[in-house]
């Protein structure tokens, strides 16, 4: 699913007109970015939620010549899904079986 499938979904889901559909959808993902930048926590009740975690500094191999390259400690945004979405991940994976 990309962005512009939401923005059909909103529309089909509420008649707002294309424009005011893409505006609402762009909003909520620039107040969602906003948020995470700032370091805040963004929890969707029955979806998930949305945290930035500090990453360490690691040493990695740089594939084509294998020498040792020092990865710089940073920041890493982490998805943890609501009982929702981690049920339907179960219900999926039972049906399969």
């Amino acid at each position: 699913m990309i962005k512009q499938d939401i923005v059909h979904y909103v529309i089909e889901r509420t008649g707002l007109p294309r424009t005011k559909a893409e505006a609402a959808v762009d909003t909520v993902f620039e107040g969602l970015k906003e948020a995470l930048a700032a370091g805040d926590r963004i929890e969707l009740r029955g979806f998930g939620v949305f945290s930035v975690r500090a990453r360490k500094t690691g040493i990695g191999r740089n594939p084509r010549t294998g020498t040792e390259v020092t990865i710089a400690p940073g920041k890493a945004v982490r998805f943890k899904p609501g009982k929702d979405l981690h049920e339907l991940k179960t219900e999926g994976a039972k049906k399969e079986s």
